[in-house]
This record gives C-alpha cells, sequence and structure tokens, in this order.
C-alpha cells in the first residue's frame, strides 16, 4: 500500500465514508459488510477478501471509494479510479444496460443478484457474478450514491 493510500485511509473523512457504506449496507440488507467495531472499519474494509466500490452523486458519478481488492481487480491506483465516472467500467455496448439496473438499485435500495461484464484499465475483460449493490445513506437517511461489494468473478 503506497503511504498516499494509508493517510487516506487513515483519514477522517474515509471513516466517515466507510461508516455510511456499512451502514447502509446493514440497513438495506440486515447484513454486516464486515466485523467489527466502526473504528477498525477502514482497515478491514480495505483489506477484505472482496471488492467494494462507491460512487457519488454528481451527474455523471465518479468512483469515490475501491478497497484494495477493488483496485487490484480493476487494475488501477486509488489516484486513477477515484477519478474514474463509475460508467466507464463498463464495455460501451453494457452501459445502457448498467444504467437501467442502477435505476432498479435506486428504486428499491439494494439488488443482490447483479451480473455483468466489466473491464480493467489496461482492456481486460471480466464478469462479475451475484454482485451485491446497495444505496448508500447516512443515518440520516440522506442519499450519498451506490456502492457495490463484488465476492465472485472470472476474467474472459
Amino acid at each position: 500500500m503506497k503511504k498516499s493510500e494509508t493517510t487516506l485511509q487513515q483519514s477522517d473523512c474515509m471513516e466517515k465514508h466507510v461508516q455510511h457504506l456499512c451502514w447502509s449496507y446493514q440497513h438495506w440488507t440486515g447484513l454486516a459488510l464486515i466485523e467489527g467495531n466502526m473504528h477498525e472499519a477502514v482497515d478491514a474494509l480495505y483489506h477484505a477478501p472482496f471488492a467494494v466500490v462507491s460512487h457519488g452523486i454528481e451527474a455523471d458519478p465518479v468512483f469515490n471509494y475501491a478497497n484494495y481488492r477493488a483496485m487490484q481487480l480493476f487494475r488501477m491506483s486509488w489516484d486513477e479510479i477515484t477519478r474514474l465516472p463509475s460508467r466507464l467500467s463498463a464495455e460501451a455496448m453494457l452501459r445502457s444496460e448498467r444504467a437501467n439496473f442502477l435505476a432498479r438499485v435506486a428504486k428499491n435500495g439494494y439488488v443482490c443478484d447483479y451480473s455483468g461484464i466489466r473491464i480493467t484499465s489496461d482492456g481486460r475483460r471480466f464478469e462479475i457474478k451475484n454482485a451485491r449493490v446497495w444505496n448508500v445513506v447516512n443515518p440520516q437517511g440522506i442519499y450519498c450514491g451506490q456502492a457495490a461489494m463484488i465476492a465472485d468473478w472470472t476474467f474472459l
């Protein structure tokens, strides 16, 4: 892990974002995203064996979080992935399908059966299966974006 990633990982802003990810995941699913207390959540989620990404609420949402496994999967650094509009993680022909899916998540709060083709920074394609996607909300119910947990993927 790079020093800048370690510093970011330990920042108050990152701690609050991870708390929102964990809280909203449990809110929608009734399950814990990670085990342990919130003070340890930033490190535990960053080093989880599954990939987690989230994006904000911009008109063209940009990734605002990726754990270590996600950065490995997409073959990007923190600086690269947090500048990437999340729609660009899908192949062009699949982006309209992805947009329809994200609208379903926005309406229902959570979906646990998403599968689709994604693409790495070097153009390699991989299929994700049964990804869990949820609306990120804070404890006051304010919508902050969407997140995905990817535990099952296969490179094509």
